[in-house]
């Protein structure tokens, strides 16, 4: 077991990243009343999922079709060939509503909520600390002029937003609200979308919002998704009360597009170089090591971290997030470890690994890996350590590794 826990070259963290290779094992996961378990959670089971993780503080399923029959890389050909659902109730959502919503939004996002954020429209947004560390990167909702939902990653949103409107005092409401969202992704996403709402659905913007009712409940719909195909969420409201009415009806509905129940992809989300909070980025990594620097306008007016991001811009950074394409067998499951990069030359561990899967795009193993500036440039050829292959030979790509003007989520329906 290597026992690198700190790699010179990368920037010195509070608190470090656990980089010993300390593999998987065999335990068994506990089910208890300390986890929530969303309003899915019996009906995903019955789809079969037999492997879950914690995110939100919530049971996430994993993995649906087991690995003898085709596994991880079976559910990516539901998603990119026909159509998928996913329970995603840990996209728990954070309500912010009343007359001051938009302006404490803004408190909050590094964007700019009054000129990128209308009403009935969505925008992946982040939001930073006052040391420009990313506390999360949610899908922000403007379901009303007076009304914001963020649908948020693997943070505590609910406690930070609560935290700073207590010295902030402006007149809103804040609190996590009963609505859960489902994700309908894939090339047919369309179709059934179609079938069960009508035509109209196909003139939903990418990144736009409508209110629906599904088999007789109120629903908010997004042309959202995180696998960068074709996708829409449905996020259902009163959803602890109304679940066993909607998630069956929509089986029912997809049997003509072959709609499969999976995991959410870690595939197609590396390939679309999605990031995972709390793999790939964390509350110690600024949005410009995490190529995250698009997101942070610097001439709209005060917001949370904007000293701090502004001078972390003009000093640069020494570490980023780059793409790897990885040699070594396939691999077909989540990485259990932050797996060393080294130095093709001295051998030295020079960046650690945070997401990495077997890409059928490239027909190669692909990864996410932080780098320091000395091993950014494209074409840059490092050695990985993999618990299977050992070092194996890897070589810095672009990211995105696929469609990376994201024309295939955008395209007209």
């Amino acid at each position: 077991m290597t026992q690198t826990l700190v790699i010179d070259g990368l920037k010195r963290r509070e608190l470090p990243i656990n980089l010993r290779q300390s593999g998987n094992s065999d335990a068994r996961m506990l089910i208890s009343t300390r986890i929530r378990k969303s309003p899915w959670w019996h009906l995903s089971k019955a789809a079969g999922c037999w492997a879950y993780t914690t995110y939100n503080h919530m049971y996430h399923p994993r993995a649906y079709i087991k690995p003898e029959d085709g596994g991880l890389l079976e559910e990516y050909k539901y998603l990119t060939e026909h159509v998928s659902m996913w329970d995603v109730a840990v996209e728990r959502q954070i309500q912010i509503k009343g007359p001051d919503a938009a302006d404490f939004v803004d408190l909050l996002i590094t964007r700019d909520v009054h000129s990128r954020v209308p009403t009935m429209q969505a925008r992946y947004v982040i939001l930073c600390n006052q040391y420009g560390g990313v506390i999360n990167d949610p899908v922000l909702l403007r379901v009303a002029e007076d009304e914001f939902w963020f649908s948020i990653s693997d943070s505590d949103v609910l406690l930070w937003a609560q935290g700073v409107n207590a010295i902030a005092g402006l007149n809103v409401d804040i609190h996590e609200i009963d609505v859960s969202p489902v994700q309908i992704q894939g090339p047919k996403s369309v179709l059934l979308m179609e079938k069960m709402f009508g035509s109209h659905i196909r003139n939903i913007p990418y990144y736009g919002l409508i209110h629906e009712t599904l088999n007789g409940h109120a629903v908010t719909i997004s042309r959202t998704g995180f696998s960068a195909e074709i996708g829409f969420e449905i996020y259902l409201h009163g959803a602890m009360r109304h679940a066993d009415d909607v998630w069956p009806y929509i089986l029912e509905q997809g049997e003509a597009f072959n709609l499969r129940v999976i995991a959410p992809s870690h595939i197609r989300r590396i390939e679309a170089g999605i990031l995972s909070y709390g793999q790939d980025l964390d509350i110690e990594n600024n949005p410009f090591e995490v190529r995250l620097g698009w997101q942070v306008d610097l001439t709209k007016g005060n917001f949370i971290g904007k000293e701090a991001l502004t001078r972390i811009k003009a000093e640069g950074v020494t570490q980023r997030l780059v793409g790897l394409r990885v040699g070594g067998e396939p691999l077909t499951w989540y990485n259990e470890d932050f797996y060393l990069v080294s130095d093709e030359k001295s051998g030295e561990a020079v960046g650690y690994v945070t997401s990495a899967f077997w890409s059928p795009n490239h027909q190669s193993n692909i990864a996410l890996a932080v780098m320091p500036r000395s091993h950014w440039s494209r074409g840059t050829s490092v050695n990985v350590r993999l618990p299977a292959d050992g070092l194996v030979d890897a070589e810095v790509v672009r990211v995105p590794f696929v469609d990376p003007t994201k024309e295939r989520p955008k395209t007209a329906l």
